[in-house]
């Protein structure tokens, strides 16, 4: 479908879509939802909307509105719906935007996230495409959350790791999101379910260049790394490796750090692209936040594949 004032659709897999209202407003608007990936209630319910907010950031919005998405079995306490709610209003509240409601279904198995309605100017929407040659890419939050929510499924993972994963799970993008602003940006996604490969391809793809990470550079939780050797990969990982197959180069990376590579993450952090001065000076802001940022790779011109990790 066209329409001459949707400014972004699904042509690049973009975060969201966004509608141009008028010269001065456009609005961006994104749904995402899934199952718990841990067991208290209320912590989830924090997660998953910080992860439907996340997509308002990356397009370089406010989040205005949000609706509650629900799937809920009748076998289950109503409470423990109560908390899953409250910690996404919660979360919603401290993004500065309202729930106005939403829409229940039963379900054998719980899932909650939102809908989201988010407001940017026309002019400064933040798109995963764009990307030029000489550009540095940024990483706002540290990757290894899948893993870690496979270790904590199978009840193997320490309580300095759940803390740790919970942590930048529940951060909302906003904080970085406020910052980056501030700059030029050439292209921004956020990191999700397709992982760091994922998304730097589709920004690579999109802007028609090659990205090439630096391993080393690259922030992980330090425990995915064990429970990477230990074979807790979800199985979304191995989806992603073979969506990207032939479209990427690894160079002398170890197995386990394939594994994060591909991870899919959960409520991920934003992908920024933009020139080696506004990052220097971006950086520097940045890591005042809790969460740190890394410099993690560059763009350069086309070279047979859109990502290299070397």
């Amino acid at each position: 479908m066209e329409d001459k004032n949707l400014i972004v659709g699904i042509e690049t897999s973009d975060d969201a879509a966004v509608y141009k209202l008028n010269d001065q407003i456009a609005a961006i608007q994104t749904l995402d939802f899934f199952t718990p990936v841990v067991d208290d209630p209320y912590t989830f319910g924090q997660i998953a909307a910080a992860n439907s907010l996340s997509d308002i950031y990356a397009m370089g919005g406010k989040p205005t509105v949000a609706l509650n998405i629900v799937c809920f079995p009748n076998c289950l306490d109503i409470n423990i719906l109560g908390e899953i709610l409250k910690g996404g209003a919660d979360k919603v509240k401290e993004a500065g935007a309202v729930v106005i409601g939403g829409h229940s279904v039963e379900d054998e198995e719980p899932k909650y996230g939102l809908s989201v309605m988010g407001l940017v100017h026309p002019d400064k929407v933040l798109k995963n495409y764009g990307a030029k040659v000489g550009d540095v890419l940024l990483l706002t939050k540290p990757l290894g959350t899948g893993i870690i929510n496979t270790a904590i499924k199978g009840q193997l993972a320490s309580e300095k790791a759940y803390n740790k994963a919970v942590k930048i799970m529940s951060t909302l993008n906003k904080y970085a999101g406020e910052i980056i602003l501030n700059y030029d940006i050439n292209a921004c996604t956020d990191i999700t379910g397709f992982g760091i490969m994922g998304h730097s391809y589709e920004m690579a793809h999109g802007s028609n260049v090659t990205i090439k990470l630096n391993k080393d550079s690259i922030p992980y939780i330090e425990e995915a790394r064990e429970y990477a050797d230990m074979g807790l990969v979800p199985a979304g990982s191995y989806n992603n490796r073979m969506y990207l197959d032939e479209k990427y180069i690894l160079k002398d990376v170890p197995e386990w750090f394939e594994d994060i590579l591909f991870d899919p993450q959960t409520s991920g952090g934003l992908l920024i692209s933009c020139s080696k001065e506004e990052a220097k000076k971006m950086l520097f802001e940045l890591n005042k936040l809790e969460i740190k940022s890394s410099i993690i790779g560059k763009v350069v011109p086309f070279d047979s594949v859109h990502i290299v990790v070397e």
